[in-house]
């Protein structure tokens, strides 16, 4: 023990430490990084403090701090073994780090801020390693998924994949709307359902094929027409929407209730071979009608009941919706927002296309009207919608 303290006092001349008073004011500004063990750390912790056990620092550091510049403020139980991981950092080139003096012990003790954090369980831990050992995803951000909501428009070809993934990936809550039935000729390419299904709900199929892949995500069916009456309420309680709807007058009912909402939406859109992928984010970047100020003429726009689809195509779509859904909610990367992609199945080639915002868009636009949600039926193509009028998707 003696040889241990020596180096203990010896560490503390190398370094800085700081006072819980001074640490508090730093709450907003620094990277508070807890080393202590999980089990410490699933007790309590100091808000927002990101946490990376003393054995593991040297091999995640790097990752998960990558500005050698920011102000960190390391910590442990009582202020030893954060001594320790402050001459660490040091050593690999942090230059702004101190110690706190006496640890979390003495931070709670003097009654500052900490909560006990949400924390994986063990089994979660394992479905999700390989999102953990991301170090833009992490803990964080799975739980960050977790909490999430997200609606799917239409249990179809795009509705399919997205939903997969999406479950897969641990997001919280889907809410699926459709109110059609699951047909044969649906089974090419919407791979929710299988051949037992058909003449069943799609949503009620989807939900059982989205529970059985993930328990952890809990499905909301909608078993409904989403129209101007409902899809104000219905999105509102979501943080994002995937778009898979096959028709006009849904697409642009849903531009309405996203701009009037500031809800996200991941649209997609696919035609025989070809696929379209972009991120309508309200006050970031441009809205749908910015795109396509108005519905094409019925023969430029068959739907895909009478032109056809590859069936491989939407899943392709799809999980690119997924993919551009999860780095909307986590923030990663750079979404396509103000961008569309395109996609030919059969040059097997993308090409990405800049949308911009127009001034004169009738929804978004600065000189635009106040929003009324209403139908959009006798503007659009009326082949490209069920004779019940459904939103099924592809």
């Amino acid at each position: 023990m003696t040889g241990f303290r020596d180096l203990l006092a010896q560490t503390r001349e190398q370094i800085t430490e700081i006072e819980p008073v001074a640490a508090e004011d730093l709450l907003t500004d620094a990277t508070f990084l807890d080393v202590r063990e999980l089990d410490e750390f699933e007790q309590g912790t100091i808000p927002g403090a990101l946490f990376i056990p003393r054995g593991q620092l040297e091999t995640q550091i790097e990752n998960r701090i990558s500005d050698h510049d920011q102000q960190i403020v390391v910590y442990c139980a009582g202020g030893a073994r954060s001594a320790f991981a402050a001459q660490t950092l040091e050593t690999l080139g942090y230059t702004n780090v101190v110690s706190l003096a006496g640890g979390f012990g003495r931070w709670k003790n003097e009654d500052r801020p900490w909560n006990t954090p949400t924390v994986l369980a063990p089994e979660q831990r394992t479905r999700y390693h390989r999102h953990l050992l991301l170090p833009e995803v992490g803990e964080t951000g799975q739980q960050r998924l977790l909490e999430s909501k997200v609606l799917l428009l239409g249990a179809g070809g795009l509705g399919s994949p997205a939903g997969l993934y999406l479950a897969a990936a641990g997001v919280g809550t889907l809410g699926i709307v459709d109110m059609d039935v699951v047909d044969a000729s649906n089974l090419q390419r919407q791979i929710l359902h299988n051949i037992d299904r058909i003449g069943d709900r799609k949503v009620d199929s989807a939900k059982k094929t989205l529970t059985a892949l993930n328990p952890d995500v809990n499905v909301v069916t909608y078993d409904t027409r989403l129209g101007a009456d409902n899809v104000v309420n219905i999105i509102s309680d979501y943080d994002l929407v995937i778009d898979g709807t096959d028709n006009f007058p849904t697409r642009y009912l849903l531009n309405d209730a996203s701009v009037l909402t500031g809800i996200p939406v991941v649209h997609g859109s696919i035609f025989r071979f070809e696929g379209q992928v972009t991120v309508f984010a309200p006050g970031s970047g441009p809205c749908y009608r910015c795109l396509l100020p108005e519905p094409p003429p019925p023969e430029l726009a068959p739907s895909c009941a009478e032109a056809g689809v590859l069936g491989v195509l939407p899943g392709i779509i799809g999980s690119i919706q997924a993919l551009e859904a999860i780095k909307v909610l986590l923030g990663l990367g750079d979404p396509l927002i103000g961008r569309l992609l395109a996609y030919d199945a059969l040059e097997e080639a993308f090409r990405t296309f800049n949308v911009r915002r127009d001034p004169a868009c009738a929804t978004c636009g600065p000189e635009a009207a106040p929003i009324v949600i209403a139908e959009y039926d006798d503007l659009c193509l009326p082949h490209a919608v069920l004779a019940d009028g459904s939103t099924t998707g592809h």
